[in-house]
């Protein structure tokens, strides 16, 4: 055997072993909730598909206070967000996993299409949906957003006073993200250059030709692997995480559309954030996470109440389905104060 294939075996045992860790559960299910298949309308008359769950010591005539829950940029809401739903509706919420637009079981073509004030509006319209539901309370409403989403919530929470609380669990701020890259490691010229590639794949498009998909989660790991890919992969690609809706082409599952992509280069969530207060604002971030500079800078902008709550040991995507390293309880503690 080569010494280059000596390298990727060697990657590819260590991605098998951390996709099988003994804490990952990210298709939990609970015979204490109560799951239903729903969907509603967003401003834009588009439908958003969901789960809603409801805890099973629900009573009939009772209101309860209720989070809707965000899964990550290039996700599905089987890809995290179900899991924190169910954890947190065995603790007495009731919870709402959402698709954002263009993913999953929501409308909106083409699909895997990035815009980001869409997927803030989603977040929104759950409001409209569970705050209109009987058994819900509708000044007790919450949201966790994982990934990506923490970046929507957050942008949601700026313009809908409705958002009464929002945690981010491994927050991506999308729009840095995109501009600059991790640790600001892309430069102003090879953002441009990106641009410019989008725009011309828009004459392409326009004209008929195939659409391109970007970024996302590689489907092969080789030695030039970045520690960041292997980690992605070590959920998305294997069975630990991996899932492809009906709706989606398994070609393309987590890439958004290259033309669609550069939208987040407009994205600032972050900007106004302190405008939040006093609604309560919670992130949580790995000690080890290849993304704790987002949650620690929207930690910096944003106004109290707020708190910063970092997992010894955590990295990004352990916080997606580790139910070990997850801290319900402070999920749990935070919307019992924040949501009362």
């Amino acid at each position: 055997m080569k010494p280059s294939s000596i390298l990727i075996a060697a990657f590819l045992m260590t991605t098998t072993l951390s996709s099988a860790q003994t804490d990952a559960d990210n298709f939990y299910t609970s015979d204490r909730v109560q799951v239903e298949k729903v969907s509603f309308e967003n401003l834009y008359r588009m439908q958003v598909g969901a789960n809603l769950y409801r805890p099973a010591d629900l009573g009939e005539g009772e209101k309860r206070p209720a989070v809707i829950v965000g899964h990550p940029m290039g996700a599905v809401k089987e890809q995290s967000a179900n899991l924190y739903a169910v954890k947190l509706a065995e603790r007495g919420f009731v919870t709402l996993s959402i698709d954002l637009s263009f993913w999953g079981d929501s409308e909106g073509r083409p699909r895997n299409a990035v815009l980001p004030d869409l997927y803030a509006e989603d977040f929104s319209a759950a409001v409209d949906y569970l705050g209109t539901r009987a058994f819900i309370d509708p000044e007790r409403i919450g949201a966790v957003g994982i990934c990506g989403s923490g970046s929507f919530a957050i942008s949601a929470a700026k313009i809908d006073p409705r958002l009464k609380a929002v945690a981010t669990v491994s927050m991506y701020d999308m729009g840095a993200a995109s501009r600059n890259g991790l640790r600001n490691a892309l430069t102003t010229q090879a953002r441009k250059e990106i641009q410019a590639e989008a725009a011309r794949q828009r004459y392409v498009e326009f004209r008929g030709g195939e659409t391109r998909y970007t970024s996302g989660t590689v489907r092969e790991l080789t030695e030039d692997s970045s520690p960041v890919e292997r980690e992605f992969y070590a959920f998305y690609r294997t069975p630990r995480g991996e899932f492809t809706p009906a709706s989606a082409d398994p070609r393309t599952t987590t890439q958004p559309t290259l033309t669609s992509n550069v939208k987040f280069m407009n994205f600032y969530p972050f900007n106004d954030i302190e405008t939040i207060s006093p609604r309560a604002l919670l992130f949580i971030t790995g000690s080890e996470a290849h993304s704790r500079e987002f949650s620690e800078d929207a930690y910096r902008r944003a106004a109290e109440p707020k708190e910063l709550y970092i997992v010894p040991g955590a990295g990004h995507v352990d916080l997606y389905d580790r139910t070990a390293l997850i801290p319900f309880d402070k999920l749990e503690a935070f919307f019992n104060v924040n949501l009362k």
